[in-house]
């Protein structure tokens, strides 16, 4: 499958396993969805479980919300992650905050499927990757797959816990990311890191779309001589500091790339989440390989968008420095 196929049979396996289950957005029903992540659910399902709604950010997850509390559990779709910040009051200030608000008397559990990130030359409105602004609200978990068979196991497990999920889904790679996935029930736990190639020298954090850059890079590493281990975060929030220290004093050096602007992003999180645990353990800076403090390019997203010749170069860094 590709991660649309992937995600599209993780919604059908749970809807045909929970009554409850409901998916809504712009023209996810009879259209099957921009993408056709939700082609054939409406046939499948009907009206009432595959709803096609306004274009009303804020209306959808303010309905999957009532949805939620009132039982059901939605999965609402916002089409392109840059149109989100319409719902970001109903995000933060009511979905991520409902469990807490009444001592976990009312869970809330509505799982938000957005694709994020560039490399379409969809320009700056269809482009952007905003998982650190959701990272930052406690009540949420946010997730990250970069390939189809972790995509359906992240959502079949995001489906089935209580807690408001942001799911995240990597635009540029939706379908030319392939793998073997099986058609029946699994799951991938959330929090849970992945390591996607194992090395001794340098570690490099990633995900979504940058898990397959990292890969690369890491390939060209091993070329010139150079042992790189590569992590899949996989789950943004609740992260997997474990896997990474363990991987940080094993190679003593670390890069991390995400295509998110530099400055904010989650990977000054992680930097600060490494030194503040294994500061004694490098030997040398922690660096970052990232998208650039602008709006997302048209023209140029190529150069904005991080590739592996620029994350190579910070890793012979890390090495010579």
């Amino acid at each position: 499958m590709n991660i649309i196929e992937a995600v599209r049979s993780a919604l059908q396996v749970q809807m045909r396993a929970d009554q409850r289950v409901v998916v809504l957005g712009e023209d996810i029903g009879k259209f099957g969805g921009v993408f056709r992540a939700t082609s054939g659910l409406y046939d499948e399902f009907g009206a009432e479980r595959v709803i096609d709604t306004p274009l009303a950010e804020a209306g959808i997850i303010g309905t999957a919300i009532g949805m939620a509390l009132y039982g059901l559990r939605p999965v609402p779709e916002i089409q392109f992650g840059d149109f989100i910040f319409p719902a970001f009051d109903q995000i933060v200030n009511e979905l991520a905050k409902f469990r807490y608000r009444s001592g976990g008397q009312y869970p809330c559990p509505v799982v938000i499927r957005t694709p994020v990130g560039g490399g379409i030359r969809g320009g700056h409105y269809h482009s952007q990757s905003p998982e650190a602004l959701f990272i930052h609200t406690p009540g949420l978990k946010v997730v990250a797959p970069s390939n189809p068979y972790d995509a359906k196991g992240l959502l079949l497990a995001s489906m089935r816990q209580n807690d408001p999920v942001l799911f995240m889904e990597p635009k540029r790679i939706y379908r030319a990311s392939r793998g073997e996935v099986p058609d029946g029930d699994y799951t991938v736990e959330l929090g849970k890191a992945a390591i996607t190639n194992e090395g001794s020298q340098c570690t490099v954090i990633a995900w979504s779309g940058m898990v397959s850059i990292a890969d690369e890079a890491a390939k060209k590493a091993a070329e010139a001589g150079i042992s790189v281990e590569v992590i899949d975060l996989r789950t943004l929030m609740p992260f997997d500091i474990d896997t990474i220290l363990e991987s940080v004093k094993k190679t003593n050096r670390c890069v991390i790339v995400h295509e998110a602007p530099r400055t904010c992003g989650f990977g000054a999180e992680l930097i600060a989440s490494i030194q503040e645990r294994a500061m004694e353990h490098l030997e040398s800076p922690i660096l970052r390989v990232t998208g650039f403090d602008t709006p997302f390019p048209y023209s140029l997203e190529h150069e904005y968008m991080p590739n592996a010749d620029r994350v190579l170069t910070a890793i012979r860094q890390t090495l010579e420095w």
